[in-house]
């Protein structure tokens, strides 16, 4: 069995944005010479989200507007107790959750066997700092 392990590293200037990564990750799937297996993609922060979606910003619009509203920003440690840590970032770990941690894809013939609008996206909802996305290619 093949392998392949490549990490992708971010620095999204905002504090919520949303990064298409679907050529980076084909990029490692034909470097590493699998033609029939699986992909993981991993988010690697407790505060970015790995995801599948159409690549429409209206869409990405209504991710971000309705995302704040599940939970808001809020750096006061009433809203999240998380804050009492002496961090800000309590809305990104719920923001997170929702919108997930990772995704696998299947390999076939060599490249990742998507839907017609099926793309991988990087979800950052606490930014302005490097994150790192782990890209994990196994099969034949």
């Amino acid at each position: 069995m093949k392998s392949l392990t490549k990490y992708l590293r971010f620095r999204v200037p905002t504090r919520m944005g949303f990064v298409n990564i679907t050529t980076d990750v084909e990029a490692a799937v034909a470097e590493s010479g699998v033609r029939e297996g699986l992909c993981l993609v991993n988010a690697m922060h407790i505060t970015a989200s790995v995801f599948i979606n159409d690549d429409e910003p209206g869409l990405h619009e209504d991710y971000a507007r309705w995302l704040e509203e599940l939970a808001p920003f809020d750096p006061s440690p009433e809203r999240y107790h998380h804050n009492r840590t002496g961090e800000d970032n309590g809305d990104a770990h719920h923001k997170r959750q929702v919108m997930g941690r990772e995704v696998v894809v299947a390999i076939t013939d060599g490249r990742l066997d998507f839907g017609p609008w099926e793309r991988i996206f990087y979800g950052e909802f606490d930014g302005r700092r490097e994150k790192r996305v782990l890209v994990k290619v196994l099969g034949e």
